[in-house]
């Protein structure tokens, strides 16, 4: 099974992107209204407007493929192509008026992530990972870098040590004590520095595919390791607690302290 993706979807997605971004940042850092998901989550008018704006031109032009958005449903998951889209992931920190958030789009073939794209509207940083290509970052290679003492030498990223849901935080705290360095915050956008060589590690628990396909491209194109908790692929079916390392060593080695 191919998981090539076409020059056009690639272009596709960066026009996504760049429509997403221009509501992102019309609304950055002006008062808005916060509301609370069912899940208590926080969600403004600028995730909503930014993702009814990419799905409208999926609609018109690829009016077969599938899309899983965070705000505004699924439609057609069993076709070949689906677009996952999050507009604002990191939400607390767009409303903390923090640039630490990104807007991420990824296309699935099959189930599994072929093209991804990590967007910081603000500051300007785009990553672009396309399978069996090299991530750029800005139109520039991208390239995560070695850690030659593995975990004990690591810099280790998550969002937020509250993020582990049921018997994964025991995990995540023997990785946490092991690394060097642990630096909370910033959602997909640690995953893009993770890509760009400024983190070695990033171990996080509860994803859902919207905040997690997009990244696996971006950091495999730049010649890192990202899987599930036990080492598998991601995709559509994996259960949303993902390891992403610069080197296989240390995800190796993350892998075990997960484990226990």
């Amino acid at each position: 099974m191919s998981e090539s993706c076409p020059a056009h979807l690639v272009t596709l997605a960066q026009r996504l992107a760049d429509s997403s971004a221009s509501v992102v940042r019309r609304y950055f850092r002006t008062n808005l209204t916060v509301d609370d998901k069912a899940d208590s989550s926080p969600v403004t008018v600028a995730d909503r407007e930014a993702e009814r704006i990419v799905r409208a031109i999926i609609e018109a032009q690829r009016p077969d493929d599938g899309i899983y958005g965070e705000e505004h449903g699924t439609k057609n998951l069993d076709a070949e192509w689906v677009w996952v889209i999050d507009p604002i992931d990191g939400t607390k920190s767009f409303i903390a008026g923090r640039p630490i958030f990104g807007t991420l789009i990824a296309l699935l073939r099959h189930g599994r992530p072929v093209l991804g794209i990590i967007d910081q509207p603000i500051i300007g940083d785009r990553w672009i990972g396309v399978a069996g290509r090299p991530t750029t970052h800005n139109g520039q290679p991208a390239k995560v870098r070695g850690c030659p003492g593995g975990l004990s030498g690591a810099m280790l990223g998550t969002t937020s040590p509250d993020l582990f849901p049921g018997g994964t935080a025991a995990g995540f705290a023997r990785v946490r004590d092991a690394a060097k360095v642990t630096v909370y915050g910033g959602d997909c956008y640690t995953y893009g520095l993770l890509a760009s060589g400024y983190y070695d590690l990033v171990v996080e628990a509860g994803l859902k595919l919207y905040d997690f396909a997009a990244l696996v491209p971006v950091v495999t194109g730049a010649g890192g390791v990202m899987t599930d908790w036990q080492g598998n692929p991601l995709d559509a079916a994996s259960d949303g607690r993902v390891v992403a390392a610069g080197d296989p060593r240390t995800h190796r080695e993350a892998l075990a302290a997960l484990a226990g």
